[in-house]
């Protein structure tokens, strides 16, 4: 890695204006508006199931609360901008509305999904592509000046698991890392988050080797989000299934924690909230 991609950590994110200390970890809620997302508990396709989900999460503890309307599960169906559109737009709408204080990140690869969302008031773009779906979406963030989730991914959700090849797979998404964030910076995109995805393009071990790796992304000097809740890497490993993957998440939730992760993007956010606080205990 060349020395002009070694930085000082960064602590805080400016999301529209409110600055969001990142020193303590915090919890990021996922709210699915879709029919075909992985763990059928976390879909939400009428307003009024997206606001009392909207409502607990952020009485259960939640800084951000991540929206996405496209399905990215291995083998999800593609839908059209339009379709992603028209589910997204209402949702954030309406939270916008009834909490005002919620910062709200749009989960999308799509660009015009992106901007139209942060039009309608969400503060962050959190893109499982990296930019590699949409060429103009690094130029689109960096315009609207919100921040970005960087995360790793090869292919598309269409084909991924295909492309679940590594010689070295925490530095093969570190130099993935390094290079998108200097695109990035050239841009003038101030905060970004980095996000290694667990499960996209990655079979079980090489999620856990970049979860037991996950401290040394440090070295960008950018805060990490740890996206593991109720993922395959556990239940397939427990023989289970999404829904009985809660124990489990919370276990490696904490481990990611003390490999200094900044966020925790979670289904359950009141046992992620406990896991930080009894880290917190234990870590002073």
């Amino acid at each position: 890695m060349a020395k002009d991609t070694v930085f000082h950590k960064k602590t805080t994110i400016n999301a529209r204006g409110r600055l969001i200390d990142l020193t303590q970890p915090r919890a990021m809620g996922i709210i699915n508006l879709t029919p075909d997302s992985f763990y059928a508990d976390s879909r939400k396709t009428d307003t009024d199931a997206v606001l009392e989900q909207a409502g607990k999460m952020l009485a259960d503890g939640a800084t951000f609360l991540d929206m996405g309307a496209y399905s990215s599960r291995p083998g999800a169906n593609d839908i059209s901008v339009q379709e992603e559109t028209d589910r997204l737009l209402p949702a954030v709408e309406a939270v916008v509305s009834r909490y005002p204080e919620a910062v709200i990140s749009i989960d999308t690869f799509r660009a015009p999904v992106a901007e139209a969302s942060v039009r309608a008031g969400a503060h962050i773009i959190n893109d499982v592509s990296g930019g590699q779906l949409d060429e103009t979406m690094f130029a689109t963030v960096a315009r609207l000046q919100v921040p970005y989730i960087l995360m790793h991914m090869k292919g598309t959700p269409q084909n991924m698991v295909q492309l679940a090849q590594y010689q070295d797979v925490f530095h093969e998404v570190l130099d993935y890392f390094t290079e998108k964030y200097h695109q990035l910076r050239l841009l003038g995109v101030h905060d970004v988050i980095i996000d290694p995805g667990f499960g996209f393009a990655k079979k079980a071990e090489h999620s856990y080797a970049l979860l037991n790796r996950l401290q040394d992304f440090q070295l960008l000097g950018l805060p990490v989000l740890a996206g593991v809740s109720r993922k395959r890497m556990i239940y397939g490993l427990l023989n289970t299934n999404a829904g009985e993957a809660l124990n489990g998440t919370t276990i490696l939730n904490t481990i990611a924690l003390g490999k200094s992760a900044s966020i925790l993007r979670v289904h359950d956010v009141k046992e992620a909230v406990e896991a930080v606080k009894l880290w917190q205990a234990v870590s002073g």
